[in-house]
């Protein structure tokens, strides 16, 4: 069973250091959530984990399947196993969703062997459908230009079903809730959930307790100031969602005094 464990990683952007040594194992088949206020590396993390060549390692290690990921490129990153859903997925005019996935779903494949010449039309086709009608997705769907003229559930179901076509080990969602309204975010947490049932490991980034009231952490995570401070079970977001994150500074920013 793959696994995804990060040691002591520190890392800088524009001479500013973000992440201030983080320390997670996430297992293949596991759910962890991580949660934190705006600023604490959180999304950094999320690139830094994908290869974005903005973000400078300065110590540490990312072991996954035996190999250290800050010594690959983002492709290579992706043939091994690893997916990144964005929380702002871009647009690709003239490109249609079923183009995209084959294409990607080729990739993939050429990283396995060599020699493979790219999946078959017909078979495409039918691993496409069956996927879309696992997420409850219409057919027209495929046909349509990537994330144009896409409403947020729209991108973020486009993300899932990336997810589903790639078959990744290990997903980083970053911050997926994000501009959903309650309908599109229940339909993209079901979505998650089907793929978590396949033993993909996810490593779920977000602000609010309402999408784990869906997708149940095994383990949530708090970071603050660059690194995991606490973490524990699915009652920890529970807790955050109550009192909020002053109780946190308190124990880990000294001088913080909660106005509270």
């Amino acid at each position: 069973m793959s696994e995804l464990e990060i040691k002591d990683l520190r890392v800088s952007i524009e001479d500013k250091q973000i992440l201030k040594g983080v320390n997670l194992k996430l297992r293949q088949g596991e759910v962890h959530a991580i949660m934190g206020p705006n600023g604490t590396g959180k999304s950094t993390l999320a690139y830094t984990l994908m290869g974005h060549p903005s973000y400078i390692i300065n110590s540490g290690e990312v072991k996954f399947k035996g190999r250290n990921l800050l010594d690959l490129s983002t492709d290579e990153r992706s043939r091994l196993g690893l997916f990144l859903a964005f929380q702002y997925p871009v647009s690709i005019p003239g490109v249609t969703v079923a183009n995209f996935l084959r294409t990607a779903v080729n990739a993939r494949r050429k990283a396995n062997n060599p020699e493979d010449k790219g999946i078959a039309v017909p078979e495409f086709r039918k691993l496409l459908k069956e996927k879309m009608e696992m997420l409850k997705m219409d057919s027209s769907f495929a046909g349509r230009y990537l994330n144009e003229g896409f409403s947020g559930g729209e991108k973020k179901r486009a993300e899932v079903l990336q997810m589903a076509m790639l078959e990744p080990e290990i997903a980083i969602l970053d911050e997926t809730d994000s501009g959903l309204d309650i309908d599109a975010l229940r339909i993209v947490s079901e979505g998650v959930n089907l793929l978590r049932s396949q033993n993909i490991g996810v490593l779920l980034i977000t602000h609010y307790q309402r999408m784990l009231n869906y997708v149940k952490p095994d383990v949530v995570h708090i970071m603050m100031g660059g690194t995991i401070v606490e973490s524990g079970g699915a009652e920890l977001a529970l807790h955050l969602e109550e009192h909020g994150y002053d109780w946190v500074r308190e124990k880990y920013e000294p001088g913080f005094v909660s106005a509270a």
